[in-house]
């Protein structure tokens, strides 16, 4: 498996483009996997559904299966969050896998800047950032920038950047 990483702040696009990116990558004949970071407190279960009472009864594990999809929900309870190279063994074998978020971790980068977010750009901040995907120029930007809509140049750059784990 091949690993990139879309960072960026808030409201940058992130989603936006990885839902772009996903059937660009799939049209050229690679299977894509994604990891997402999310707030602490996340639900992917909603109250009064059989899971969800699992889980709230003490499970540690609930894994629910149908014809057409399975899900896994581990509670952590006192455990520690687990590391991205955690996660990304969990999953199954696939061509790439994007992460959003992880900011912190080591593997390469393709920032996702928009200037109306008013923040400031993270590649002179994290090192393995190794592109940025903007909608505005950067002008003295010492790493490539693509513009943020066009999707088939930030594929390449994907397929370029991916980092095998």
């Amino acid at each position: 498996m091949r690993i990139i990483g879309l960072a960026g702040w808030s409201g940058a696009g992130k989603t936006t483009l990885a839902l772009k990116l996903i059937p660009e990558l799939n049209r050229r004949g690679f299977t894509v996997s994604t990891v997402k970071h999310a707030d602490d407190a996340f639900e992917v279960d909603k109250p009064g559904k059989d899971s969800f009472e699992h889980r709230a009864a003490g499970a540690t594990e609930v894994l629910v299966s149908s014809s057409r999809r399975w899900a896994l929900m581990h509670e952590l309870r006192d455990e520690t969050e687990p590391e991205l190279r955690d996660v990304l063994a969990r999953l199954s074998p696939v061509d790439i896998v994007i992460v959003e978020g992880f900011k912190r971790d080591n593997h390469p980068k393709i920032e996702v800047y928009r200037a109306g977010n008013r923040k400031p750009l993270l590649f002179t901040k994290l090192s393995n950032v190794r592109a940025v995907a903007s909608d505005v120029e950067i002008p003295g930007a010492e790493v490539p920038v693509l513009a943020l809509n066009d999707v088939t140049s930030i594929a390449e750059r994907v397929l370029a950047l991916a980092m095998t784990i």
